[in-house]
C-alpha cells in the first residue's frame, strides 16, 4: 500500500491561540515507533470493546495480529470498523493518536513476512508465516499451535491531540 498524504486541518475549538497543526510526519514517526495500542471495535450488541494491543506501521497502515476465536477477531469478521488508539499518559506532554479505519484481514504471505519482521525488531516477537497467518516461532512446530490472523488498518481519518502549551487538535483525512 502506498503512503497517501492526509488533508491536514488544525481545529481551532480545541487548540490554543498559536497552536499549529501537527504535521502528518510527526504524528506517523510516533506511530511507527508506539509500542502500545488500544484497539476499539463494536460487538455484536453494539456494545464497545477495547483491548490493549501490539501493532506495526508498515507503508502508510497499521497491522495488529490476534487469534481467530478471540473477541475482537469475532468483531471484526460482523463490524471492521474500529479504531486504534496511542499515546502519552500524561496531561501536558506528548501527542494522542486515534486512527479509524476499517480492519482488514491480510493473508499475503510476502505482506505477512514484512510484518513478522517488523514484530521481530520492534517487540522481539518471532513469528513464522504459514497458511495465510503467523504462528509464534516457539511453537510453529506444535500441533496445537495457535495462528495469529494478521489485520490492516488504512487510515481513513485520524486525530492528534497535542498536550502542553499550547494544546492542539489537529484532523488529518486520507
Amino acid at each position: 500500500m502506498a503512503e497517501k498524504n492526509p488533508v491536514t486541518d488544525l481545529d481551532p475549538r480545541f487548540s490554543g491561540d498559536h497552536a499549529t497543526p501537527t504535521p502528518w510526519a510527526d504524528a506517523r514517526g510516533q506511530l511507527e515507533q508506539a509500542e502500545i495500542f488500544w484497539l476499539s471495535t463494536v460487538r455484536p450488541d453494539a456494545r464497545p470493546h477495547v483491548t490493549p494491543l501490539l501493532a506495526i506501521w508498515l507503508a502508510g497502515a497499521l497491522y495488529f495480529s490476534t487469534g481467530a476465536e478471540e473477541r475482537k477477531a469475532k468483531n471484526i469478521a460482523l463490524n471492521p470498523h474500529c479504531i486504534l488508539t496511542t499515546g502519552c499518559n500524561i496531561l501536558n506532554q506528548g501527542l494522542d493518536l486515534v486512527v479509524e479505519g476499517q480492519a482488514v484481514r491480510v493473508t499475503d504471505a510476502t505482506t505477512l513476512q514484512r510484518v513478522a519482521d517488523l514484530y521481530d525488531s520492534k517487540y522481539a516477537w518471532r513469528y513464522i508465516v504459514r497458511d495465510g497467518a503467523l504462528y509464534h516461532a516457539h511453537e510453529a512446530q506444535s500441533e496445537h499451535a495457535n495462528a495469529a490472523l494478521v489485520y490492516e488498518v488504512a487510515p481513513a481519518t485520524a486525530f492528534g491531540f497535542g498536550k502542553g502549551e499550547p494544546f492542539s487538535q489537529t484532523r488529518w483525512r486520507f
